[in-house]
């Protein structure tokens, strides 16, 4: 799967950072949140506790 952040919606609060367990998740130079998919171990931690609804995993 794939991690997309809405940049409209995503406003760098770094709820996602937090939550995320395989630290695949930092704010950017642009105060935006950026995923390593690399590092992503797709467990939607980030979707679920985003409280602007900027993450999705779409299937």
């Amino acid at each position: 799967m794939v991690v997309l952040i809405d940049k409209e919606k995503c406003d760098g609060c770094a709820t996602c950072v937090e939550s995320c367990p395989a630290e695949a998740i930092a704010i950017g130079d642009d105060e935006k949140a950026k995923v390593d998919p690399e590092e992503c171990v797709d467990c939607e931690a980030c979707v679920d506790e985003c409280p602007n609804s900027a993450i999705s995993m779409p299937e």
